[in-house]
């Protein structure tokens, strides 16, 4: 009888030949030569043929009863069928019988094989096409969770009967360099159930695995490892290659990794092996494959295999961590350069919407803004950059900023296009953006609209009535040379104005004029479900506006800004014109006091008089033109005096020799808040009191 090693078990020098891997296999002579399954290797070499699996040689003939276990007829048919060994998750083909020791044992792993059970993987293009497939499933994943998951589920159970993963905690960047010492973190277990086979089988009573400490992995390990400098567990991750668990390194790193309890964890002898995850540039965790003792021990060349797997799933975590990395600074960046709030101005409410043109691109170059404005007034901004890229949105937050301060100036609409398009023309030669700016006032119920190529807002009536605003089209900013109008329309009570990007109604599947004209429909029948006396919710509206885009709409970011008009009644509007003159303090005094009166606001009037006095004092004091006086009932009340002195107050303290300079320190202890705007023909001082 001829005596050889297996290609998957090969002999190792000193090892013990009791163990498996060790082991030289002799076929019994009462079995004969037994049939190889499909998962059988299917050596060729002179002398030999592959078996068909059916017990006969390439000619149709029975194969020597006493000839080696793996001999085969000298020569092949040409051309005769050669089967492929079927991958170890395979299970072996119906009425092919399995090779087993006398004792009807399998002869891999010693016990009994209960039918339907994969076979283990019994040679090398096994293996090749194990980590092909692992590496794709791993692959896949684009976050972390996927990729560990990825990993855990690509080895158990075709590769290993449990597995640990740890990552380091925080997990580095880039080429930053961690700070203070390397802590391990259990990321994720993963495990075959203890009552079913690595197929999901049941098995049977005989077959059942006794209890082991891999029925639950997280409770006998610690969640936290800290790696000590000079340690044994940093030695071994320093190492890079993967370890058996019962190599001397191994068993000093182990006890470090899985804490006290964590020795339960791994089987004896090469049932585990310890792979470090290394990334581009440092090593970023650990995984520990085990089998159960039951199961066969690991081989040399799956020590390659886990190589594989490890270096796939660090090099994916690295791209995870780098792309959740840019993801967070674009999602940042997009939270800085919009609003985070919208402020609540007088006698309007505010709603805005922002979705980016993918998930892959979080952040472009449009952008809407509210900026309160002196009297009460708000200018409501939207605008859009051309392109949807980070350099679309740097140029956008440049523009924004510029808006901020124009607006703060309380130039006309037409005035602030007119400096965003000489600004645009500063950053660059191709910087073009479409703007739209509009100022409302709450008094008078009007809306001055100035447009840089938008497309044009829609006003929804509190009837129902849906229209699209005639506004001059005028030319992108970054033209240059080119004039901007304004024009001033009604702003009734109860009506909402809708500004928006051209994302919202142009697509490739539809013009603009398309889309506005479903927008300006979207909104009447909005409107018609909660009648004609009741505008539609701010909110629910802006959802019911998104919900008009369809598949394939989505070509570039959008931006949503609506304002509902509430507007300030006149009969909560007192307004003045004061002369400069001593007796105008006096005279203020008397006049808010009749309109506190008139509104049974009593209770307010020792402070407002105070406050107005002290106002109005310093007006008249630098005034050269007549002083503006304005009380506006709202749902606080606000005072607002105005003169021709462009400089600003400052809040000091005063000194015990000086004679002025306390008025604004009382303004700033009893207002509820206060402060001045800059105007172009003056300022304006204003503050406000609690109604009670």
């Amino acid at each position: 009888m001829t005596e050889q090693p297996t290609s998957f078990e090969r002999p190792q020098p000193g090892g013990d030949p009791a163990e498996p891997r060790g082991a030289f296999v002799r076929a019994p002579k009462h079995l004969g030569s037994p049939a190889l399954p499909a998962q059988a290797r299917a050596d060729t070499g002179p002398g030999t043929a592959t078996p068909c699996g059916h017990g006969k040689d390439g000619k149709g003939k029975e194969p020597p009863v006493n000839g080696p276990e793996h001999s085969q007829p000298a020569a092949a048919e040409p051309g005769a069928h050669r089967p492929r060994p079927a991958p170890e998750a395979i299970p072996a083909q119906p009425g092919a019988e399995q090779e087993r020791t006398p004792g009807g044992q399998e002869r891999r792993s010693g016990r009994g094989l209960p039918p339907g059970r994969p076979m283990p993987m019994r040679r090398d293009g096994d293996r090749l096409r194990f980590v092909g497939a692992a590496t794709r499933r791993i692959a896949r994943g684009l976050d972390l969770d996927e990729i560990v998951m990825g990993l855990c589920r690509a080895t158990v159970p075709t590769f290993s009967d449990a597995i640990l993963v740890y990552l380091r905690e925080p997990l580095p960047v880039g080429d930053e360099r961690p700070t203070g010492p390397v802590v391990l973190r259990l990321r994720r277990t993963d495990r075959i159930p203890q009552e079913r086979d690595t197929d999901g089988v049941l098995l049977p009573p005989a077959f059942e695995p006794e209890p082991s400490a891999l029925a639950d992995l997280s409770s006998l390990t610690t969640e936290l490892c800290e790696v000590r400098p000079g340690g044994a567990l940093n030695e071994v991750l320093r190492g890079v290659r993967p370890v058996f668990a019962d190599a001397p390194a191994a068993r000093a790193a182990l006890p470090e990794l899985l804490g006290e309890g964590g020795e339960a964890v791994v089987p004896g002898g090469q049932h585990a092996i310890l792979a470090p995850l290394r990334g581009r540039r440092r090593v970023i965790g650990a995984a520990l494959f085990l089998r159960r003792p039951e199961r066969l021990a690991f081989e040399a060349d799956d020590l390659l295999v886990a190589a594989q797997l490890a270096t796939h799933s660090a090099l994916g975590i690295d791209k995870a961590v780098l792309y959740g990395r840019e993801a967070y600074i674009a999602d940042e960046l997009q939270r800085t350069m919009l609003p985070e709030t919208l402020p609540r101005p007088t006698g309007v409410r505010l709603a805005s919407r922002y979705l980016p043109a993918a998930e892959t691109a979080r952040v472009g170059g449009d952008w809407y803004d509210a900026i309160p404005l002196p009297g009460s007034r708000v200018a409501l901004v939207v605008g859009d950059v051309m392109g949807h890229s980070m350099t679309s949105a740097a140029i956008m937050g440049q523009l924004r900023t510029t808006a901020q301060t124009l607006a703060g100036l309380d130039l006309p609409p037409q005035e602030v296009l007119h400096h965003l398009d000489e600004q645009a023309q500063r950053l660059g030669t191709d910087r073009m953006a479409t703007c739209l700016y509009a100022v409302y006032d709450p008094v008078t119920h009007r809306i001055t609209i100035a447009n840089a190529g938008h497309p044009p807002p829609v006003l929804l009536h509190l009837g129902g009535r849906a229209e699209v605003l005639r506004v001059p089209p005028g030319a992108p900013i970054g033209v240059g040379g080119v004039d901007f109008e304004a024009v001033e329309l009604d702003a009734p009570a109860g009506a909402t104005l809708l500004l928006y990007t051209d994302g919202l109604v142009e697509s490739r599947l539809r013009d603009v004029w398309t889309g506005i004209e479903q927008l300006r429909e979207k909104l009447a029948a909005t409107a018609q479900l909660t009648g004609p006396d009741h505008p539609p919710p701010l909110e629910a509206l802006c959802d019911e506006v998104l919900d008009m885009l369809g598949p394939g709409d989505r070509d570039d970011d959008i931006a949503l800004l609506a304002a509902r008009f509430h507007g300030i009644a006149p009969s909560d509007v007192a307004y003045w014109t004061l002369e400069p003159e001593e007796t105008a303090p006096g005279q203020a005094r008397r006049l808010a006091r009749r309109a506190l009166a008139r509104w049974n606001l009593e209770e307010l009037t020792d402070s407002v008089e105070l406050l107005v006095s002290e106002v109005v004092t310093n007006a008249v004091r630098y005034a050269s033109r007549p002083v503006t006086l304005r009380l506006l009932r709202t749902d606080v009340l606000r005072c607002e005096v105005g003169d021709d002195v462009p400089q600003l107050p400052r809040l000091r303290q005063a000194r015990a020799t000086d004679e002025g300079g306390r008025g604004l320190y009382l303004v700033n202890r009893l207002a509820r808040r206060w402060g001045a705007t800059r105007l172009s023909t003056g300022k304006v001082v204003w503050f406000e009191l609690n109604r009670g």
